[in-house]
């Protein structure tokens, strides 16, 4: 069995032979090019291939985050020729100009690779742009209605920057066409109580994984937090004296707050006294593996423990639709609304500001919706009758 040493002794021969005395994230790509025949993790590699690629990956990532990347990546999004550095050059804009967030930034990135990638590999330049074209494109991407919708935002800014850059000769942004995307009606994915109760049912709770899942879980599914607030709740967000959790969300910047709930409580006391890791951080619920213990959770780890229970608690079809912690946030509301909990009162536990905003889970309401339904009255026209009737419905 090769080990760490002999994988690192084998990168330190490879660099002699190159003539190179610091490692960093080029000679570590190359190296794996070279060497593994790709710097990128294939889909189902073989688990010999997989631990050499990974001791590398972890090395660079290391020396370049302090820290060790949570996976290999399958996918480089790396923007490259003439229309991908003016890409590159517009994401920066976005980030120190425009101020946009780091997650905003990283969307608009991959939207625009792909795009970028599609100019290249038909050999498109701006001038080549047409409306044919660009539909043409989205086509070949297969979005969906919102990512559609997003990308080409993201891709209207873009060469809309361009042509005011002076690199591109014609404004190409008019090739984007408007759509309809916030003019449709999207049904929110829900689950039903007894679902969520199997799911929470069957975390096993004599662990410290579980211990901290089953917190995680409660989060989403008693109070509607998305990942990204569950992440950064931390210990300043609890008022233990009058037993309120108060924070802002990191989404709108909105102060809420919620009633701690008992079984919320023991839950987090449980979970501090067996299962959280030492650790200064302010957070409450921090990782637990070795490499990143004690150190905050990302969102996509969050959506991962989610999607495990689901998976475990055998809920019908629920990989034909959406299965994170966004599903029970969906959930919850329209669970409220089965009960008869007025919009207002709804629209405070999710922290809208607007009622509008929450509005949309009463489309997935169908008891209150046959409650509406009229009853058909009977027609009286030869277009609607049977042939050789008498036009009577």
């Amino acid at each position: 069995m090769v080990t760490d040493f002999e994988k690192l002794d084998a990168l330190r021969i490879w660099m002699r032979s190159k003539g190179l005395s610091q490692f960093n994230e080029e000679a570590g790509n190359i190296y794996c090019d070279e060497v593994f025949g790709t710097h990128l993790m294939p889909k189902r590699p073989l688990v010999s291939f997989r631990i050499k690629l990974r001791a590398v990956r972890m090395l660079i990532s290391y020396q370049k985050n302090g820290d060790f990347e949570f996976r290999c990546p399958g996918v480089e999004y790396s923007l490259d020729g003439a229309i991908g550095m003016e890409a590159a050059r517009y994401l920066d804009y976005c980030k120190t100009e425009l101020m946009l967030a780091e997650k905003t930034v990283e969307n608009k990135r991959l939207y625009l690779y792909h795009f970028c990638r599609y100019m290249k590999v038909n050999g498109l330049s701006y001038e080549d742009l047409s409306i044919e074209a660009v539909e043409t494109f989205f086509s070949s991407m297969n979005y969906t209605l919102s990512s559609r919708h997003n990308a080409a935002c993201s891709i209207r800014l873009f060469l809309a920057y361009a042509y005011d850059d002076g690199k591109a000769c014609k404004d190409c942004s008019v090739y984007i066409l408007p759509d309809n995307y916030r003019k449709d009606c999207r049904l929110p994915t829900t689950y039903e109580e007894d679902e969520i109760r199997r799911m929470l049912a069957c975390v096993e709770r004599a662990s410290a994984m579980g211990r901290r899942d089953y917190l995680i879980l409660l989060l989403a599914a008693e109070y509607g937090w998305r990942a990204k607030d569950i992440t950064k709740f931390s210990f300043d967000d609890i008022d233990w004296d009058n037993n309120v959790i108060r924070f802002e969300q990191h989404k709108t910047g909105y102060g809420v707050e919620f009633p701690l709930l008992s079984t919320v409580g023991n839950a987090i006391i449980d979970y501090l006294k067996h299962a959280r890791p030492k650790t200064d951080a302010p957070e409450v619920i921090v990782s637990m593996e070795n490499a990143n213990k004690g150190k905050p959770l990302s969102s996509p780890t969050v959506h991962s423990i989610v999607t495990k229970y689901m998976k475990r608690a055998g809920i019908r079809n629920w990989q034909d639709k959406k299965h994170g912690p966004h599903a029970l946030r969906h959930s919850l509301a329209t669970n409220l609304l089965k009960q008869n909990v007025t919009m207002p009162v709804i629209s405070t536990v999710m922290g809208h500001q607007r009622t509008s905003t929450t509005s949309i889970y009463l489309s997935v309401d169908y008891e209150k919706l046959r409650q509406c339904a009229l009853p058909m009255p009977a027609l009286h026209s030869p277009f609607y009758g049977k042939e050789g009737g008498n036009g009577k419905v």
